[in-house]
């Protein structure tokens, strides 16, 4: 299936059945309009959606249900059932079933997008906690789809407001990050941000900066050598060949001087020194995004948030975002693909605006 670009179908994971997923999937496509720009497809069950239909019945909720994607309704939201069978449901409790059935839904939904019955993904949080459990022996979405559509590397990158933030390591214990700060690991990680910068989000020669791993970004090697012996060199060794990516710098003065303001994106070297100030600066409009996939896989940028869930009050907004964007780099995927596949045209085209100008 080629792409449709126009009105792209999105499948919608669930992901825990417990958290606030489903609550943010049924507000999202309450909303009509969401109908006008895409046709979403639901990997879960229609009980399931009924249950939650239930507890956010101030957002009016209809659907047609299919077991085969070559029979979508475009007009309406379309629940694919991945199962049948009663799901016992406690919605803020982390429960086995919850993390079974989550995974349940992205891996039939993961298949789909492989075979190309869909054009993106969008993803609802899981839980570790008992994802593990259900046979995902994954830390998080991002080295799950690296697997499943084998790519090389992929870049876990968060966005919102006027920043970007890339990840060199993701999900892993703060006593492991340093020996994963390695040459061949930032070089795949600089090089997956500049090409996604370029083709995904249509920025022609992006800026990228750095952040150090250590306080000060070492302080001349007063607080680690990382910087001095594994960054800095390589940073070099890039901005030499005509890349524009600076650092390293010192994370905190780095963010409260504003200066991720100068750069079209920002590598950060773990986890929580990227998405405090990403998630702060985004006031709940964030979206993750998995770089380097042939496919496009978008999420909000929060968690299950299990102390919230089965209220009605989750806010959204995260989530619709999430879908916008995927919609969005879908469109500057195929643009970005017809305007590099030919280099005369491309030529005549720059030539054309200089005359013009």
């Amino acid at each position: 299936m080629e792409p449709n670009i126009e009105k792209p179908v999105i499948g919608i994971t669930t992901g825990d059945l417990n958290g606030i997923g489903l609550e943010l999937i049924i507000k999202t496509f309450s909303d009509n309009r969401m109908l006008d720009i895409c046709t979403p497809v639901i990997f879960a069950s229609n009980k399931v959606i009924n249950y939650y239909r239930r507890i956010v019945e101030d957002h009016p909720f209809n659907f047609s249900s299919t077991k085969d994607l070559t029979k979508l309704n475009p007009k309406q939201v379309n629940i694919f059932n991945c199962w049948e069978e009663e799901v016992p449901l406690q919605p803020g409790v982390l429960t086995d079933a919850g993390g079974k059935y989550a995974v349940r839904s992205l891996m039939v939904a993961a298949q789909c997008l492989k075979d190309k019955q869909l054009d993106a993904i969008v993803t609802a949080p899981i839980h570790k906690g008992n994802t593990h459990l259900a046979d995902f022996p994954y830390t998080g979405h991002t080295p799950f789809f690296k697997e499943k559509f084998g790519a090389k590397d992929a870049l876990m990158l968060l966005f919102g407001s006027n920043l970007k933030v890339g990840l060199v390591t993701e999900h892993v214990p703060v006593s492991k990050i340093a020996s994963l700060i390695t040459k061949e690991n930032l070089q795949s990680k600089i090089t997956l941000l500049r090409e996604c910068l370029s083709r995904d989000f249509g920025i022609d020669k992006p800026r990228i900066a750095v952040l150090g791993l250590n306080p000060h970004a070492g302080d001349e090697g007063q607080i680690g050598n990382e910087e001095q012996t594994i960054i800095k060199p390589l940073i070099d060794s890039i901005h030499n060949n005509g890349h524009l990516v600076f650092g390293p710098y010192g994370a905190d003065a780095f963010f409260a001087r504003q200066s991720y303001t100068q750069f079209d994106a920002v590598l950060a070297m773990y986890h929580d020194q990227g998405l405090i100030p990403l998630k702060t600066l985004a006031n709940g409009e964030g979206v993750n995004y998995t770089a380097g996939l042939p496919v496009v896989r978008t999420s909000p940028d929060h968690g299950t948030a299990f102390d919230i869930a089965g209220k009605n009050i989750a806010d959204p907004t995260s989530f619709r975002e999430a879908v916008y964007q995927a919609i969005d780099i879908l469109k500057q995927r195929a643009n970005y693909d017809i305007y590099t596949a030919n280099p005369l045209r491309r030529g005549r085209i720059e030539k054309e605006k200089q005359v013009e100008e």
